[in-house]
């Protein structure tokens, strides 16, 4: 089973960060209504980032590293990780 870090952005242009075992399936789970919070007053949202990680304490940790970087940052990130 794959653990993957994921980036969503939202109808306003804002990011949400989490983590899954099938982040297309957890996109189609927060336009569903059925995500976060966050996600349910901002749809809806569209999946831009995804990252592997080996295990599901590495997807934790990466998570929590991306939720703090600022907007720009991901913006950055999602860009670069595109142009490849």
């Amino acid at each position: 089973m794959g653990y993957y870090c994921y980036i969503l952005e939202c109808n306003d242009g804002s990011f949400y960060t989490g983590w899954s075992t099938d982040p297309h399936r957890r996109e189609r789970q927060h336009n569903s209504g059925r995500g976060a919070r966050y996600t349910r007053l901002h749809l809806p949202v569209r999946l831009v980032y995804v990252e592997e990680q080996p295990s599901r304490q590495a997807a934790l940790r990466r998570e929590a590293q991306l939720k703090k970087l600022n907007h720009q940052r991901k913006k950055e990130l999602i860009q670069n990780n595109n142009s490849q």
